[in-house]
């Protein structure tokens, strides 16, 4: 789920400049590069959606791409899980006792039909220096790139300072049982897990003119919820309309779930965020972030960066309707109505909590409140650790000297839920730098610029070699 840059999305400012814009670029230039496309390509290619029973497909070819770059038949193994699975990959370390690193994307993406998109959904294309296809970016660009670099420090010899686990999940999208399984199997057979790197959250930001404007280290993710409320009724005849109506009691309860807004939260690591990239924010929003820093109770400041979208996510629990589904005939009045509200919770915030605030919003004993447990985990954030942000930093400034670089919040979840609840730091790492214009993920003509693919690749060899050298 790559909709992680919360708040820097829209900044202009600028810093370094890549060598070509992202829809200049041409195709990948090194070994690595170009086979990182070439797994992106044969990845989208597979409509790994829920319920088509594809994630083995591409978990059989991945196999395959490692086993041909050196792995060991027994370091490679895929877990069937119903129709889906997961993929576990060891590459042993000096140190083959010590706390393993685990690496981690998915193999998933959320539907596709063919009939809206400019382009197959399923048959990747390239054009304009994009890459255009399901998947492409959200996560099979990470999974590539993580694979390629992966291949291409097996066949150099590269020996780790201890274990390294690559656990690729097969239902991200949708239920997570295959990360939650993955999580403890990967527990169960390395003993201990130090540290979890994902390559489906954090990443860089390129300003309008396609130059680096700054890298997010994804610290922390919001929890994920969604509540179905429902409202019953004898209903009647249309011509006869009495005091109440179901449709339009739902509506009402709707619109005040819309015009509520949650408390401001500032945690250790929302505040770490803005205290870092204030000096960098548009001059129109550094002054609220400085002054919700220094008092979150500042309702100025809440309501400026309220009003955009690349900041709300930042500072509070969101809750908004989504679904709505009611009536059994035109002619009838209605004698149910369903709807589906979706929550983003501010780590610390409880879903039970929500759920009654919710329940206090609309102030309609008739209506129903219940949560729809769909895998996910309520939020923990990693505290944030020296030699990771150290081996960032050495691997981003390698790409771009002197980026910002920040940790941050996802609104969306992400594999990373399943190891910080079992206490694991986790981090978003991801290697994709482009601009928010580019950000397509779970929606029509979602694409890629090819000009990431080669400093990508190099940025995690650095990353790796920095931090288990």
């Amino acid at each position: 789920m790559r909709l992680n840059t919360l708040a820097f999305c829209t900044a202009m400012g600028s810093v370094l400049a890549l060598a070509t814009p992202p829809a200049m670029a041409q195709a990948p230039e090194t070994p690595a590069g170009r086979e990182a496309l070439t797994v992106l390509q044969e990845a989208v290619a597979i409509p790994t959606v829920q319920g088509r029973g594809q994630v083995p497909v591409l978990a059989a070819k991945l196999k395959a791409r490692l086993l041909d770059a050196g792995f060991a038949e027994d370091e490679v193994t895929f877990v069937p899980q119903g129709e889906t699975g997961y993929l576990l990959a060891r590459y042993p370390g000096r140190d083959r006792k010590a706390p393993v690193t685990a690496i981690i994307a998915h193999m998933d993406v959320v539907e596709a039909k063919p009939e809206d998109w400019e382009r197959d959904p399923f048959n990747p294309v390239i054009e304009d220096g994009y890459l255009f296809g399901r998947g492409s970016l959200d996560n099979k660009a990470g999974l590539s790139i993580v694979t390629a670099t992966m291949m291409k420090l097996r066949r150099e010899g590269w020996v780790p300072a201890h274990d390294i686990v690559l656990g690729f999940s097969g239902d991200e999208e949708t239920q997570m049982a295959t990360t939650a399984a993955m999580a403890s199997a990967i527990v169960q057979e390395a003993g201990k897990v130090d540290l979890v790197l994902n390559a489906d959250s954090g990443g860089g930001t390129l300003d309008e003119a396609g130059q680096p404007f700054v890298y997010e280290v994804q610290a922390g993710e919001k929890t994920y919820a969604d509540y179905k409320l429902t409202l019953t009724d004898p209903g009647g005849h249309s011509s006869r309309p009495g005091a109440t109506n179901a449709i339009a009691a739902m509506s009402a309860a709707m619109e005040k779930i819309w015009a509520y807004k949650f408390p401001v939260t500032v945690s250790p690591l929302t505040k770490a965020y803005f205290e870092s990239s204030v000096a960098a924010a548009p001059a129109e929003v550094a002054p609220a972030m400085r002054a919700l820093i220094a008092d979150p109770t500042d309702a100025k400041a809440a309501a400026t960066l309220s009003a955009r979208p690349e900041y709300i996510g930042l500072i509070r629990t969101t809750c908004v309707p989504t679904m709505i589904e009611g009536g059994h005939a035109p002619n009838a009045l209605p004698q149910s109505v369903s709807a589906n509200v979706n929550c983003r919770i501010f780590p610390g915030t409880s879903r039970a909590k929500v759920q009654e605030t919710l329940a206090q919003v609309i102030a309609d004993p008739e209506i129903t409140c219940a949560f729809q447990d769909n895998g996910t985990l309520e939020s923990i954030e990693s505290p944030l650790r020296s030699d990771v942000l150290k081996a960032v930093e050495v691997a981003v400034h390698e790409r771009a000297p002197g980026l910002s670089i920040v940790p941050g919040m996802s609104a969306g979840a992400t594999d990373s839920m399943h190891f910080r609840s079992k206490g694991i730091p986790a981090f978003g790492v991801s290697a994709v730098f482009m601009e928010p214009k580019d950000e397509f993920a779970h929606g029509l003509n979602e694409r890629l610029p090819l000009a990431t693919l080669d400093p990508a690749v190099k940025q995690w060899e650095t990353l790796l070699r920095t931090l288990l050298k």
